[in-house]
Protein backbone atom coordinates (compact mmCIF):
# COMPACT_ATOMS: atom_id res chain seq x y z
CA UNK A 1 0.00 0.00 0.00
CA UNK A 2 1.76 3.21 1.07
CA UNK A 3 5.00 1.05 1.20
CA UNK A 4 4.78 0.82 -3.06
CA UNK A 5 3.68 4.41 -2.84
CA UNK A 6 7.09 4.85 -1.32
CA UNK A 7 9.37 3.23 -4.02
CA UNK A 8 7.63 4.66 -6.27
CA UNK A 9 8.90 8.13 -4.59
CA UNK A 10 12.20 7.03 -4.83
CA UNK A 11 11.79 5.33 -8.39
CA UNK A 12 10.44 9.03 -9.75
CA UNK A 13 7.15 7.17 -11.49
CA UNK A 14 4.33 10.03 -9.79
CA UNK A 15 3.22 12.07 -11.73
CA UNK A 16 5.03 15.30 -12.26
CA UNK A 17 2.14 17.90 -12.21
CA UNK A 18 0.78 16.15 -8.81
CA UNK A 19 1.06 19.02 -6.16
CA UNK A 20 1.51 17.53 -2.48
CA UNK A 21 -1.17 16.95 -0.30
CA UNK A 22 -0.31 19.26 2.36
CA UNK A 23 -1.44 18.68 6.11
CA UNK A 24 -0.62 21.21 8.66
CA UNK A 25 -1.15 20.35 12.78
CA UNK A 26 -1.33 22.76 15.71
CA UNK A 27 -2.02 22.57 19.10
CA UNK A 28 -3.13 24.98 21.89
CA UNK A 29 -2.04 24.00 25.15
CA UNK A 30 -3.58 26.69 27.27
CA UNK A 31 -7.03 28.13 27.47
CA UNK A 32 -5.97 31.96 27.69
CA UNK A 33 -7.72 34.00 24.03
CA UNK A 34 -3.72 34.91 23.15
CA UNK A 35 -4.67 36.04 19.60
CA UNK A 36 -1.56 35.21 18.32
CA UNK A 37 -1.43 32.11 19.47
CA UNK A 38 -4.94 31.13 19.71
CA UNK A 39 -6.29 27.90 18.00
CA UNK A 40 -8.40 29.90 15.58
CA UNK A 41 -5.37 32.15 14.48
CA UNK A 42 -3.26 29.49 13.79
CA UNK A 43 -5.80 27.20 11.84
CA UNK A 44 -5.76 30.10 9.75
CA UNK A 45 -2.02 30.72 9.51
CA UNK A 46 -1.83 27.08 8.18
CA UNK A 47 -3.94 27.84 5.77
CA UNK A 48 -2.97 30.68 3.95
CA UNK A 49 0.19 29.97 4.29
CA UNK A 50 -0.14 26.19 2.28
CA UNK A 51 -2.15 28.29 -0.28
CA UNK A 52 0.97 30.48 -1.05
CA UNK A 53 2.80 27.39 -2.27
CA UNK A 54 2.00 26.78 -5.55
CA UNK A 55 2.91 23.17 -4.86
CA UNK A 56 1.27 22.34 -2.44
CA UNK A 57 -2.50 21.68 -1.61
CA UNK A 58 -4.30 21.56 1.63
CA UNK A 59 -5.38 18.66 2.90
CA UNK A 60 -6.56 19.14 6.35
CA UNK A 61 -5.84 21.31 9.14
CA UNK A 62 -5.46 18.76 12.50
CA UNK A 63 -6.01 20.75 15.67
CA UNK A 64 -6.08 19.73 19.33
CA UNK A 65 -7.08 22.39 21.65
CA UNK A 66 -6.34 22.63 25.10
CA UNK A 67 -3.77 19.24 25.46
CA UNK A 68 -0.92 18.56 26.68
CA UNK A 69 2.02 17.84 24.28
CA UNK A 70 3.98 15.45 26.76
CA UNK A 71 2.59 12.78 25.27
CA UNK A 72 0.42 11.78 22.38
CA UNK A 73 -2.19 9.01 24.34
CA UNK A 74 -4.99 11.54 24.24
CA UNK A 75 -4.18 13.86 21.29
CA UNK A 76 -6.71 12.24 19.12
CA UNK A 77 -6.22 14.45 15.94
CA UNK A 78 -2.62 13.86 16.21
CA UNK A 79 -3.27 10.13 16.16
CA UNK A 80 -6.00 10.63 13.36
CA UNK A 81 -3.22 12.48 11.52
CA UNK A 82 -0.84 9.76 11.90
CA UNK A 83 -3.43 6.68 10.43
CA UNK A 84 -4.15 8.90 7.14
CA UNK A 85 -0.42 9.82 6.64
CA UNK A 86 0.40 6.06 6.96
CA UNK A 87 -3.44 5.53 4.34
CA UNK A 88 -1.34 7.64 2.03
CA UNK A 89 -3.31 10.49 2.31
CA UNK A 90 -0.80 13.30 3.02
CA UNK A 91 2.49 13.90 1.73
CA UNK A 92 3.91 16.46 3.72
CA UNK A 93 2.99 17.55 7.12
CA UNK A 94 3.89 20.95 8.92
CA UNK A 95 3.97 22.64 12.05
CA UNK A 96 4.90 25.65 14.14
CA UNK A 97 7.79 24.56 15.76
CA UNK A 98 8.82 20.61 18.18
CA UNK A 99 7.18 21.73 21.02
CA UNK A 100 3.87 22.28 19.26
CA UNK A 101 4.28 18.58 17.82
CA UNK A 102 6.00 16.72 20.95
CA UNK A 103 7.62 18.03 23.87
CA UNK A 104 8.73 14.16 24.70
CA UNK A 105 12.13 13.29 22.59
CA UNK A 106 10.86 9.61 22.22
CA UNK A 107 7.57 10.50 20.62
CA UNK A 108 9.60 12.95 18.32
CA UNK A 109 12.07 10.75 17.26
CA UNK A 110 9.42 7.67 17.11
CA UNK A 111 6.83 9.33 14.97
CA UNK A 112 9.05 11.13 12.37
CA UNK A 113 11.10 8.20 11.53
CA UNK A 114 7.57 6.18 11.09
CA UNK A 115 6.49 8.61 8.62
CA UNK A 116 9.88 8.62 6.75
CA UNK A 117 9.39 4.87 5.92
CA UNK A 118 6.17 5.88 4.22
CA UNK A 119 8.06 8.56 2.81
CA UNK A 120 6.24 11.39 4.38
CA UNK A 121 7.98 14.72 5.81
CA UNK A 122 7.63 16.70 8.51
CA UNK A 123 8.69 20.70 8.70
CA UNK A 124 9.05 22.17 11.53
CA UNK A 125 8.78 25.93 10.57
CA UNK A 126 10.62 27.29 13.66
CA UNK A 127 12.69 25.43 14.10
CA UNK A 128 13.85 24.91 10.00
CA UNK A 129 13.88 21.50 10.16
CA UNK A 130 12.73 19.35 7.24
CA UNK A 131 12.75 15.63 8.28
CA UNK A 132 13.15 14.09 4.90
CA UNK A 133 17.04 16.23 5.19
CA UNK A 134 19.72 13.50 5.92
CA UNK A 135 21.00 15.09 9.61
CA UNK A 136 17.40 16.51 10.17
CA UNK A 137 17.18 13.24 12.87
CA UNK A 138 19.83 14.56 14.91
CA UNK A 139 19.03 18.02 14.77
CA UNK A 140 15.56 16.69 15.74
CA UNK A 141 16.85 15.19 18.72
CA UNK A 142 19.05 17.93 20.19
CA UNK A 143 15.95 20.65 19.84
CA UNK A 144 13.25 17.89 20.88
CA UNK A 145 15.95 16.93 24.21
CA UNK A 146 15.61 21.07 25.00
CA UNK A 147 11.52 21.12 24.35
CA UNK A 148 11.57 18.19 26.66
CA UNK A 149 13.71 19.84 29.37
CA UNK A 150 11.76 23.34 28.99
CA UNK A 151 8.43 20.97 29.95
CA UNK A 152 10.30 19.08 32.73
CA UNK A 153 11.17 23.22 33.82
CA UNK A 154 7.76 24.62 33.66
CA UNK A 155 6.35 21.02 35.57
CA UNK A 156 8.57 22.06 38.24
CA UNK A 157 7.49 25.33 37.95
CA UNK A 158 3.99 24.61 37.92
CA UNK A 159 4.14 22.31 41.10
CA UNK A 160 6.31 24.87 42.99
CA UNK A 161 3.35 27.71 42.46
CA UNK A 162 0.76 25.20 43.75
CA UNK A 163 2.45 24.03 46.91
CA UNK A 164 3.10 27.82 47.39
CA UNK A 165 -0.44 28.39 47.18
CA UNK A 166 -1.50 25.14 48.88
CA UNK A 167 0.27 26.92 51.60
CA UNK A 168 -1.72 29.72 51.79
CA UNK A 169 -4.75 28.23 52.20
CA UNK A 170 -5.58 27.34 48.10
CA UNK A 171 -7.60 24.51 47.87
CA UNK A 172 -6.97 22.34 45.11
CA UNK A 173 -9.90 20.01 44.06
CA UNK A 174 -13.38 20.01 43.30
CA UNK A 175 -16.78 20.39 45.43
CA UNK A 176 -17.93 17.49 47.63
CA UNK A 177 -20.31 15.89 50.12
CA UNK A 178 -21.51 19.18 52.19
CA UNK A 179 -18.50 21.67 50.42
CA UNK A 180 -18.64 23.72 47.81
CA UNK A 181 -15.26 24.64 46.03
CA UNK A 182 -15.30 28.02 44.55
CA UNK A 183 -11.96 30.28 44.01
CA UNK A 184 -9.87 27.77 45.70
CA UNK A 185 -11.95 28.17 48.77
CA UNK A 186 -14.67 26.26 50.71
CA UNK A 187 -18.46 26.55 51.69
CA UNK A 188 -20.74 24.64 53.40
CA UNK A 189 -23.41 23.34 51.38
CA UNK A 190 -25.99 23.00 53.98
CA UNK A 191 -28.35 20.30 51.91
CA UNK A 192 -24.83 17.96 52.17
CA UNK A 193 -23.67 18.96 55.06
CA UNK A 194 -26.94 17.32 56.80
CA UNK A 195 -26.09 13.96 54.92
CA UNK A 196 -22.41 14.12 56.81
CA UNK A 197 -23.81 15.10 60.33
CA UNK A 198 -26.42 12.20 59.93
CA UNK A 199 -24.24 9.74 58.80
CA UNK A 200 -21.44 10.82 61.44
CA UNK A 201 -24.49 10.54 64.03
CA UNK A 202 -25.51 6.96 62.96
CA UNK A 203 -21.79 5.82 62.96
CA UNK A 204 -20.17 7.61 66.32
CA UNK A 205 -23.90 7.60 68.25
CA UNK A 206 -25.92 5.04 67.55
CA UNK A 207 -23.01 2.45 66.65
CA UNK A 208 -23.97 1.31 63.00
CA UNK A 209 -21.39 -0.10 60.02
CA UNK A 210 -20.97 1.21 57.38
CA UNK A 211 -22.99 -1.64 55.51
CA UNK A 212 -26.34 -0.57 57.38
CA UNK A 213 -25.58 2.74 56.86
CA UNK A 214 -24.90 2.86 53.56
CA UNK A 215 -28.62 0.50 53.07
CA UNK A 216 -30.41 3.09 55.27
CA UNK A 217 -29.39 5.84 53.20
CA UNK A 218 -30.97 4.69 50.38
CA UNK A 219 -33.82 3.37 51.72
CA UNK A 220 -34.40 7.02 52.93
CA UNK A 221 -34.08 8.14 49.45
CA UNK A 222 -30.67 9.55 50.06
CA UNK A 223 -28.57 9.95 47.19
CA UNK A 224 -24.40 9.93 46.84
CA UNK A 225 -23.28 12.89 45.00
CA UNK A 226 -20.83 11.02 42.82
CA UNK A 227 -21.30 7.16 42.95
CA UNK A 228 -24.31 5.41 41.62
CA UNK A 229 -25.40 4.12 44.98
CA UNK A 230 -23.82 4.04 48.73
CA UNK A 231 -21.48 1.81 49.50
CA UNK A 232 -19.68 0.95 52.94
CA UNK A 233 -16.43 2.44 51.28
CA UNK A 234 -17.76 5.68 50.09
CA UNK A 235 -19.10 5.69 53.83
CA UNK A 236 -15.83 4.84 55.34
CA UNK A 237 -13.69 7.80 53.34
CA UNK A 238 -16.30 9.88 54.79
CA UNK A 239 -15.86 9.32 58.05
CA UNK A 240 -11.96 9.55 57.68
CA UNK A 241 -12.32 12.63 55.92
CA UNK A 242 -10.57 15.23 58.09
CA UNK A 243 -12.06 18.25 55.68
CA UNK A 244 -15.33 17.53 57.88
CA UNK A 245 -13.43 18.88 60.89
CA UNK A 246 -12.37 22.06 59.66
CA UNK A 247 -8.63 20.62 58.39
CA UNK A 248 -7.30 20.49 55.56
CA UNK A 249 -4.77 18.30 53.94
CA UNK A 250 -3.39 18.17 50.47
CA UNK A 251 -0.60 16.60 48.13
CA UNK A 252 -2.06 13.48 49.11
CA UNK A 253 -1.70 12.31 45.46
CA UNK A 254 1.35 13.27 43.10
CA UNK A 255 2.67 13.14 39.67
CA UNK A 256 5.94 11.49 39.56
CA UNK A 257 6.49 11.74 35.74
CA UNK A 258 5.81 14.81 34.10
CA UNK A 259 5.76 13.04 30.95
CA UNK A 260 2.56 10.92 31.36
CA UNK A 261 0.80 13.11 33.95
CA UNK A 262 0.05 9.68 35.36
CA UNK A 263 -1.25 10.56 39.29
CA UNK A 264 -0.19 7.94 41.96
CA UNK A 265 -1.27 7.97 46.01
CA UNK A 266 1.30 9.89 48.01
CA UNK A 267 2.54 7.21 50.46
CA UNK A 268 5.39 9.89 51.81
CA UNK A 269 7.31 10.60 48.36
CA UNK A 270 6.24 13.92 48.84
CA UNK A 271 5.15 15.84 52.08
CA UNK A 272 1.69 17.06 53.19
CA UNK A 273 0.57 20.20 53.10
CA UNK A 274 -1.29 20.43 56.63
CA UNK A 275 -3.40 23.39 57.54
CA UNK A 276 -5.42 22.92 60.97
CA UNK A 277 -8.76 24.64 61.86
CA UNK A 278 -8.87 26.10 57.90
CA UNK A 279 -12.88 26.05 57.05
CA UNK A 280 -15.92 26.14 58.23
CA UNK A 281 -15.81 22.42 60.09
CA UNK A 282 -19.23 20.68 59.55
CA UNK A 283 -19.35 18.25 62.45
CA UNK A 284 -16.88 19.08 65.96
CA UNK A 285 -13.58 17.95 66.37
CA UNK A 286 -14.65 15.70 69.33
CA UNK A 287 -17.77 13.49 66.98
CA UNK A 288 -14.34 13.14 63.96
CA UNK A 289 -12.27 11.97 67.00
CA UNK A 290 -14.79 9.46 68.59
CA UNK A 291 -15.70 7.89 65.12
CA UNK A 292 -12.25 7.20 64.12
CA UNK A 293 -11.05 6.09 67.03
CA UNK A 294 -13.67 3.73 66.86
CA UNK A 295 -12.75 2.89 63.15
CA UNK A 296 -9.32 2.23 64.40
CA UNK A 297 -10.25 -0.70 66.75
CA UNK A 298 -12.29 -2.10 64.19
CA UNK A 299 -9.41 -2.13 61.93
CA UNK A 300 -8.20 -5.11 62.37
CA UNK A 301 -11.95 -6.72 63.08
CA UNK A 302 -14.86 -6.85 60.59
CA UNK A 303 -15.25 -3.82 58.85
CA UNK A 304 -13.94 -3.92 55.24
CA UNK A 305 -12.31 -7.32 55.83
CA UNK A 306 -12.13 -10.26 54.19
CA UNK A 307 -13.73 -13.05 56.43
CA UNK A 308 -11.45 -15.45 57.39
CA UNK A 309 -11.05 -17.07 60.69
CA UNK A 310 -7.73 -15.41 61.22
CA UNK A 311 -8.52 -11.98 60.69
CA UNK A 312 -7.78 -11.94 64.70
CA UNK A 313 -4.40 -12.59 65.94
CA UNK A 314 -5.41 -14.87 68.59
CA UNK A 315 -8.49 -16.39 66.56
CA UNK A 316 -8.91 -19.70 66.55
CA UNK A 317 -6.04 -20.44 69.38
CA UNK A 318 -8.32 -19.63 72.27
CA UNK A 319 -10.29 -22.65 73.03
CA UNK A 320 -12.96 -23.61 75.43
CA UNK A 321 -12.50 -26.53 78.04
CA UNK A 322 -16.02 -27.53 78.66
CA UNK A 323 -17.57 -28.02 75.10
CA UNK A 324 -14.00 -27.71 73.19
CA UNK A 325 -15.28 -24.92 70.93
CA UNK A 326 -13.26 -21.73 69.77
CA UNK A 327 -13.67 -18.67 71.14
CA UNK A 328 -15.06 -15.86 68.58
CA UNK A 329 -13.87 -12.21 69.08
CA UNK A 330 -16.40 -9.64 69.78
CA UNK A 331 -16.55 -5.59 71.22
CA UNK A 332 -18.27 -4.87 74.09
CA UNK A 333 -18.97 -1.39 75.35
CA UNK A 334 -18.09 0.00 78.98
CA UNK A 335 -20.15 2.37 81.04
CA UNK A 336 -18.26 5.12 80.66
CA UNK A 337 -18.85 4.60 76.53
CA UNK A 338 -15.41 3.03 75.14
CA UNK A 339 -15.07 -0.03 73.45
CA UNK A 340 -13.23 -2.97 74.25
CA UNK A 341 -12.25 -6.86 72.65
CA UNK A 342 -13.12 -9.37 74.33
CA UNK A 343 -12.89 -13.83 73.48
CA UNK A 344 -16.05 -15.69 73.96
CA UNK A 345 -16.91 -19.55 73.19
CA UNK A 346 -19.05 -19.57 69.90
CA UNK A 347 -21.09 -22.12 71.04
CA UNK A 348 -21.91 -19.79 73.93
CA UNK A 349 -22.22 -16.77 71.34
CA UNK A 350 -24.61 -18.48 69.68
CA UNK A 351 -27.02 -19.92 71.60
CA UNK A 352 -26.54 -18.54 74.55
CA UNK A 353 -26.65 -20.91 78.36
CA UNK A 354 -26.40 -24.85 78.11
CA UNK A 355 -30.39 -25.97 77.11
CA UNK A 356 -32.16 -28.41 74.54
CA UNK A 357 -33.07 -27.02 71.21
CA UNK A 358 -36.31 -27.50 69.17
CA UNK A 359 -34.40 -30.87 67.77
CA UNK A 360 -33.30 -31.75 70.94
CA UNK A 361 -29.95 -31.26 70.67
CA UNK A 362 -27.82 -30.31 73.93
CA UNK A 363 -26.70 -26.54 72.59
CA UNK A 364 -24.68 -23.71 74.13
CA UNK A 365 -22.07 -23.57 76.30
CA UNK A 366 -21.79 -21.73 80.11
CA UNK A 367 -18.00 -20.76 80.01
CA UNK A 368 -16.86 -17.44 80.48
CA UNK A 369 -15.59 -14.76 78.40
CA UNK A 370 -12.33 -12.82 78.82
CA UNK A 371 -10.90 -10.09 77.81
CA UNK A 372 -7.88 -9.18 74.98
CA UNK A 373 -5.86 -7.57 77.16
CA UNK A 374 -6.45 -10.07 79.94
CA UNK A 375 -4.86 -12.54 77.32
CA UNK A 376 -2.02 -10.31 76.35
CA UNK A 377 -1.30 -9.62 79.78
CA UNK A 378 -1.22 -13.62 80.85
CA UNK A 379 1.26 -14.16 77.40
CA UNK A 380 3.22 -11.83 78.96
CA UNK A 381 3.17 -13.93 82.41
CA UNK A 382 4.19 -16.67 80.54
CA UNK A 383 7.21 -14.89 78.59
CA UNK A 384 8.68 -13.97 82.24
CA UNK A 385 9.00 -17.94 83.18
CA UNK A 386 10.65 -18.81 80.54
CA UNK A 387 13.45 -20.17 81.80
CA UNK A 388 16.27 -19.53 78.29
CA UNK A 389 19.31 -17.47 78.57
CA UNK A 390 17.95 -14.46 76.60
CA UNK A 391 21.98 -12.98 76.23
CA UNK A 392 23.17 -15.76 74.14
CA UNK A 393 19.70 -15.78 71.99
CA UNK A 394 20.45 -11.80 71.24
CA UNK A 395 23.78 -12.74 70.45
CA UNK A 396 23.17 -15.70 68.52
CA UNK A 397 20.38 -13.57 66.48
CA UNK A 398 22.58 -10.85 66.11
CA UNK A 399 25.36 -12.65 64.54
CA UNK A 400 22.85 -14.67 62.33
CA UNK A 401 21.62 -11.41 61.26
CA UNK A 402 24.39 -9.65 60.10
CA UNK A 403 25.57 -11.96 58.22
CA UNK A 404 22.31 -12.61 56.20
CA UNK A 405 22.12 -8.62 55.20
CA UNK A 406 25.80 -7.87 55.78
CA UNK A 407 27.21 -5.85 52.43
CA UNK A 408 31.01 -6.04 51.53
CA UNK A 409 30.90 -1.88 51.30
CA UNK A 410 33.17 -0.31 48.96
CA UNK A 411 33.63 2.92 49.65
CA UNK A 412 33.49 6.14 46.79
CA UNK A 413 34.18 9.43 47.52
CA UNK A 414 30.52 10.62 46.29
CA UNK A 415 31.37 14.49 46.35
CA UNK A 416 34.26 13.41 44.18
CA UNK A 417 31.76 11.51 41.74
CA UNK A 418 29.14 13.85 41.62
CA UNK A 419 32.07 16.55 39.97
CA UNK A 420 33.29 14.61 37.70
CA UNK A 421 29.73 13.62 36.69
CA UNK A 422 29.43 17.39 36.21
CA UNK A 423 32.45 17.56 34.55
CA UNK A 424 31.50 14.55 31.65
CA UNK A 425 28.08 16.17 31.13
CA UNK A 426 29.70 19.87 30.56
CA UNK A 427 31.98 18.31 28.07
CA UNK A 428 28.87 16.23 26.39
CA UNK A 429 26.96 19.77 26.60
CA UNK A 430 30.09 22.05 24.67
CA UNK A 431 30.07 18.48 21.88
CA UNK A 432 26.54 20.61 20.65
CA UNK A 433 28.36 24.21 20.15
CA UNK A 434 31.59 22.69 18.55
CA UNK A 435 29.23 20.65 16.01
CA UNK A 436 26.88 24.06 15.32
CA UNK A 437 30.04 25.94 14.55
CA UNK A 438 31.40 22.77 12.32
CA UNK A 439 34.59 22.67 14.14
CA UNK A 440 33.78 18.87 14.62
CA UNK A 441 31.95 16.53 11.91
CA UNK A 442 28.69 14.33 12.32
CA UNK A 443 30.81 11.36 12.66
CA UNK A 444 33.01 12.85 15.54
CA UNK A 445 29.82 14.30 17.47
CA UNK A 446 28.19 10.99 17.06
CA UNK A 447 31.37 8.99 18.72
CA UNK A 448 32.10 11.25 21.16
CA UNK A 449 28.91 12.07 22.10
CA UNK A 450 27.82 8.12 22.79
CA UNK A 451 31.51 7.84 24.61
CA UNK A 452 30.21 10.92 27.04
CA UNK A 453 26.77 8.96 27.55
CA UNK A 454 28.79 5.87 28.62
CA UNK A 455 31.14 7.32 31.09
CA UNK A 456 28.28 9.41 32.54
CA UNK A 457 26.10 6.00 32.91
CA UNK A 458 28.86 4.64 34.22
CA UNK A 459 29.26 7.38 36.92
CA UNK A 460 26.53 7.59 37.72
CA UNK A 461 25.69 4.19 38.32
CA UNK A 462 29.03 3.95 40.88
CA UNK A 463 27.20 6.92 42.38
CA UNK A 464 24.00 5.08 42.89
CA UNK A 465 25.53 1.85 44.11
CA UNK A 466 27.62 3.87 46.78
CA UNK A 467 24.27 5.82 47.71
CA UNK A 468 22.53 1.96 48.18
CA UNK A 469 25.19 0.79 49.85
CA UNK A 470 25.46 3.69 52.75
CA UNK A 471 21.39 3.73 52.90
CA UNK A 472 21.95 -0.07 53.35
CA UNK A 473 24.12 0.53 56.12
CA UNK A 474 22.41 3.01 57.95
CA UNK A 475 19.06 0.48 57.67
CA UNK A 476 21.45 -2.40 59.33
CA UNK A 477 22.45 -0.47 61.57
CA UNK A 478 18.98 0.43 62.77
CA UNK A 479 17.28 -2.68 62.09
CA UNK A 480 20.38 -4.53 64.56
CA UNK A 481 19.40 -1.41 67.73
CA UNK A 482 15.63 -2.13 66.85
CA UNK A 483 15.92 -5.90 67.69
CA UNK A 484 18.25 -5.79 70.67
CA UNK A 485 15.79 -3.14 72.15
CA UNK A 486 12.88 -5.34 71.53
CA UNK A 487 14.54 -8.27 73.53
CA UNK A 488 15.85 -6.71 75.69
CA UNK A 489 12.32 -5.04 76.85
CA UNK A 490 10.72 -8.53 76.13
CA UNK A 491 13.16 -9.50 79.54
CA UNK A 492 12.00 -6.87 81.41
CA UNK A 493 8.52 -7.67 80.87
CA UNK A 494 7.16 -5.56 78.26
CA UNK A 495 3.51 -6.31 77.25
CA UNK A 496 3.41 -6.21 73.39
CA UNK A 497 0.44 -6.50 70.95
CA UNK A 498 -1.33 -9.99 70.30
CA UNK A 499 0.31 -10.10 66.55
CA UNK A 500 3.73 -10.52 68.91
CA UNK A 501 2.12 -13.13 70.99
CA UNK A 502 0.45 -15.13 68.60
CA UNK A 503 3.52 -16.55 66.80
CA UNK A 504 4.66 -18.05 70.10
CA UNK A 505 1.32 -19.23 71.23
CA UNK A 506 0.17 -23.12 70.55
CA UNK A 507 -3.65 -22.16 72.38
CA UNK A 508 -4.68 -20.98 75.59
CA UNK A 509 -7.65 -23.39 77.27
CA UNK A 510 -10.34 -21.39 79.46
CA UNK A 511 -11.93 -23.46 81.86
CA UNK A 512 -13.30 -20.88 84.22
CA UNK A 513 -11.81 -17.64 85.66
CA UNK A 514 -9.33 -20.21 87.80
CA UNK A 515 -8.15 -22.43 85.27
CA UNK A 516 -6.69 -21.19 82.25
CA UNK A 517 -3.72 -23.48 80.50
CA UNK A 518 -1.36 -21.89 78.18
CA UNK A 519 0.75 -24.08 75.41
CA UNK A 520 3.37 -22.55 73.64
CA UNK A 521 4.80 -23.81 70.29
CA UNK A 522 7.47 -26.62 70.10
CA UNK A 523 7.33 -26.59 74.24
CA UNK A 524 6.51 -29.45 76.67
CA UNK A 525 4.79 -27.35 79.50
CA UNK A 526 1.80 -25.66 80.08
CA UNK A 527 0.90 -22.58 82.35
CA UNK A 528 -1.85 -22.55 84.24
CA UNK A 529 -3.23 -19.42 85.08
CA UNK A 530 -6.26 -17.67 87.87
CA UNK A 531 -7.50 -14.48 86.58
CA UNK A 532 -8.45 -13.51 89.81
CA UNK A 533 -4.98 -12.39 91.42
CA UNK A 534 -3.51 -13.78 88.27
CA UNK A 535 -1.46 -16.58 90.30
CA UNK A 536 0.31 -19.07 87.89
CA UNK A 537 2.29 -22.45 87.58
CA UNK A 538 4.17 -24.36 85.43
CA UNK A 539 2.98 -28.06 84.76
CA UNK A 540 4.20 -30.49 82.37
CA UNK A 541 2.38 -31.22 79.79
Amino acid sequence: MSIDRYERLNQGTERKNTKKRVAAYCRVSTGKEDQVNSFESQCTFFRQYIERNPDWELYEVFADEGLSGTNTKKRKEFNRMIVCAKNGDIDLIITKEISRFARNTLDSIFYTRDLKRYGVGVIFMNDNINTLDGDAELRLAIMSSIAQEESRRISERVKWGQKRQMERGVVFGRSMLGYDVKDGKMYVNEEGAKIVRLIFHKFADEGKGTHVIARELWEEGIRPMRVKEWQNTVILRILRNEKYCGDLVQKKTYTPDFLSHEKKVNLGQEEFIIIREHHTPIISRELFDKANRILDEKSCSQEGKAKYSNRYPFSGKIKCGRCGASYVARYKTRKDGSRYKAWRCFESSKYGRPHIDKAGNQVGCSSMSIRNEDAIHIMCLVCKQLTLDYRKITDSLMKVINKVISLDMVNEDTDALMKEIEIVKQKRTDLIRLYINKEIDHNEFTALRAKYDDEIGRLESVAENNKRQQDEKHRQKKLMEDIGRVVDELMGGIEYEDEFYTKLLDKIVVYDRESIDVYLNSLPFKWSYKLAGISYKGIRA
